[in-house]
């Protein structure tokens, strides 16, 4: 398989954790990137870490790595290759993935290993 080309997204993110029926700030839905996650447990928002928001818990200093799509269905194993180079360079992930594409969020003081230990097995990054 070949390897997909990354671009490092240049915002800090936060993961947020809210009750399941928490109300969604309308910041959210302004930034050019944000993931939303439901369950019948909880409520999980990841945005920029410029949006506040009253969540009971969060994990700030993510930085995104978005592969670049879109991908289709049909391919197999692009998050498990790149999580598995990740996991060798001791790289703790948050993996999110769309319609069209997969995100891998890694602590930003791991940015720079997460990068180096992709680009030494092959994988490309676009400038940002």
């Amino acid at each position: 398989m070949s390897k997909q080309t990354l671009q490092l997204l240049p915002q800090s993110f936060t993961i947020h954790s809210l009750d399941e029926s928490a109300a969604i700030p309308a910041a959210v839905f302004s930034a050019e990137v944000f993931f939303i996650a439901k369950t019948a447990d909880e409520l999980s928002i990841v945005c920029p870490s410029d949006i506040a928001m009253p969540s009971y818990a969060t994990e700030p200093n993510w930085r995104a790595l978005e592969v670049i799509g879109p991908l289709g269905f049909s391919l197999t194993g692009i998050m498990a290759n790149l999580s598995g180079v990740l996991a060798k360079a001791n790289v703790s992930i948050f993996a999110i993935s769309t319609y069209d594409t997969d995100y891998i969020l890694v602590k930003q003081h791991q940015v720079d290993l997460a990068v180096n230990a992709l680009k030494k097995d092959g994988y490309q990054f676009l400038k940002s």
